[in-house]
């Protein structure tokens, strides 16, 4: 398998030119049953499964847990932002330090899957009660100066829950621990 392959297991984020209703509700429901998934996927692991890398110098199965938790709160107050500011420059942060802090290497996962779902509880709530007219609002990423719409966002966030589950389950499987 090919490094680009380990981190890129489902490919990059392709956004579709136009973004259907059918498009919307398909990725809502990817956000909506993430969290129980990914505790189903790691639910049985050992400590020392945990702590596996799910490829040469890349995060351990813990990280990316509690990653997803920390890009999916930010994402949540991106789209608060959004809903209630014109265009706001949203906050950066650096992802690969903050999964150096203690509470990403050492943690317990059920600390972010708990987090997770009610998060998502939350953030599918909002998503199913906006209207389109919302969803077209957008905001500045500051790395690049680019409008990110609230609807390629949700398609954004989808992908990330697909690639990440597919970091961890392909990991699973290359070392004969999925049942």
């Amino acid at each position: 398998m090919t490094l680009e392959q380990l981190k890129y297991p489902i490919g990059k984020t392709i956004i579709p030119k136009e973004i259907s209703k059918r498009d919307i509700e398909e990725w809502i429901s990817v956000l909506e049953k993430f969290p129980q998934e990914l505790e189903f996927l790691t639910k049985n692991l050992s400590e020392n499964q945990l702590d596996t890398p799910y490829r040469e110098n890349g995060w351990t199965i813990r990280q990316v847990i509690h990653h997803c938790y920390d890009s999916h709160h930010n994402s949540y107050t991106r789209f608060k932002w959004a809903l209630t500011e014109d265009e706001p420059v949203i906050k950066a942060y650096f992802e690969e330090r903050w999964a150096e802090l203690s509470d990403s290497k050492a943690a317990p996962i059920f600390f972010s899957i708990d987090a997770l779902k009610a998060l998502h509880t939350k953030w599918v709530y909002l998503l199913k009660n906006v209207s389109d007219k919302d969803l077209a609002k957008k905001f500045i990423h500051p790395s690049n100066n680019k409008k990110t719409s609230l609807k390629e966002n949700i398609c954004i966030y989808a992908w990330h829950c697909n690639h990440h589950f597919a970091h961890i389950e392909r990991l699973l499987i290359r070392k004969g621990w999925k049942v």
